[in-house]
């Protein structure tokens, strides 16, 4: 089958196998000329594992920690009819990579909300990683969650949580700036929204893994989040997003008191940088703000994506001596992003931004280029006139 991109709005529709491979292989070879993470963890278990900082989460502890790595998520399959999602092919290519080198990689793909996922995982940790995991990471996104005890579905959303909000936003398959109107959540909605996003899965999680005794002594979780600039606060920080990230604060403190307790262990959320990623893409504002950063970062020699990140995150926090984080506790790899430098810069061109100015105050073009690149589009070395299988699968979930 020849793969092409479609795009329908901030999704592509399609992925292509072989360009996920090589986009796996570049965060990989990355990885290993940073060189071994010192006293990096050994067997680390990733929620939300097959794209964006979740599949960086897992490639950093494998290629430079020789770590053992469960990676959750859920994706579709291909077939021999059509491509199956990136995350997919994604997993394939890291799967790949790791047993070439003698690395246990295995995967679960299922719904992380349900008892069943967690008991399935449970169960691999003690017959086939050594009975303990000593890192946790939770990474999911998803629109919706099924309670896992009473069956009942909940459903994020994009909202403000004080009135509308109004600034520009970009219309990627435009390339035009737009006025955007963002409407207001309704209480249920944010409830809503925070038990999808929020940090109550984190903690039903870590529960289950305690229980389980398959905790290490020692053993350190991490969730990841976003604070951002003030003009993305009203959509992002102050709305039911953040709504959500506040509840995984909230969570993270319970979740230290637990593991500090019982095991000696840590809990952190990790505030990230700004990047394309399928959420991201999701976000109105965002992806103009996302333009306009990257812009300004990369002139600066400091933008980094989310393998960059991911290794920094490990190597000169999680896994520092001291472990550096802010007045509430939280690491900040957040930290070039929100230079005054940089935003200084970016509160700047955006007030002179429009459609006519896209090519001299952003790098929209690079954006395009990171949104390809996450559905395996745009890759050197990849032949996209070719014929590609579609129907390969992760070593560890070919028998689905």
């Amino acid at each position: 089958m020849i793969i092409q991109p479609k795009i329908r709005g901030f999704i592509c529709t399609t992925s292509h196998p072989d360009g996920c491979a090589a986009h796996v292989q570049e965060q990989i070879d990355y990885v290993k000329s940073q060189g071994p993470l010192a006293n990096g963890p050994k067997s680390v278990l990733v929620i939300g594992a097959s794209a964006g900082y979740g599949l960086a989460s897992r490639i950093v502890p494998a290629f430079g920690s020789g770590a053992k790595t469960l990676g959750l998520f859920f994706e579709k399959p291909g077939s021999e009819k059509r491509p199956g999602s990136a995350g997919w092919y994604n997993t394939a290519a890291f799967e790949k990579a790791a047993t070439a080198e003698g690395l246990f990689a295995k995967s679960l793909n299922g719904d992380a909300f349900s008892h069943e996922l967690k008991a399935q995982a449970i169960e691999i940790i003690q017959n086939e990683m050594g009975g303990k995991v000593d890192l946790v990471v939770y990474s999911l996104a998803s629109p919706r969650r099924t309670d896992p005890d009473t069956g009942e579905v909940y459903k994020s959303v994009l909202k403000t949580t004080g009135g509308d909000y109004t600034n520009k936003t970009l219309n990627t398959d435009k390339g035009e700036v737009e006025e955007v109107t963002i409407g207001a959540a309704t209480e249920e909605e944010i409830a809503h929204t925070i038990k999808v996003m929020g940090g109550d899965d984190w903690e039903l999680w870590i529960n289950a893994l305690s229980e389980a005794n398959v905790l290490a002594d020692g053993v350190k979780t991490v969730a990841y989040s976003y604070i951002g600039p003030e003009l993305t606060w009203p959509i992002y920080t102050d709305g039911t997003i953040g709504q959500a990230k506040k509840d995984v604060e909230a969570a993270c403190a319970r979740i230290q008191s637990k593991l500090s307790e019982d095991l000696n262990g840590s809990a952190f959320v990790s505030v990230n940088k700004a990047l394309v990623t399928q959420a991201s893409s999701a976000i109105p504002v965002v992806p103009l703000y996302i333009s306009v950063l990257y812009k300004e970062m990369k002139a600066r020699g400091t933008h980094e994506g989310c393998i960059e990140q991911m290794q920094r995150l490990f190597a000169e926090r999680l896994y520092a001596e001291t472990i550096e984080v802010d007045d509430q506790g939280r690491i900040r790899v957040d930290d070039w992003e929100m230079t005054e430098e940089i935003q200084t810069a970016v509160a700047t061109a955006w007030e002179k931004v429009s459609t006519q100015t896209i090519e001299e105050l952003t790098d929209f073009a690079g954006y395009q280029e990171e949104f390809l690149k996450l559905f395996g589009f745009g890759l050197d070395g990849v032949d996209y006139t070719a014929d590609t299988d579609p129907a390969i699968s992760p070593p560890s979930l070919d028998t689905l």
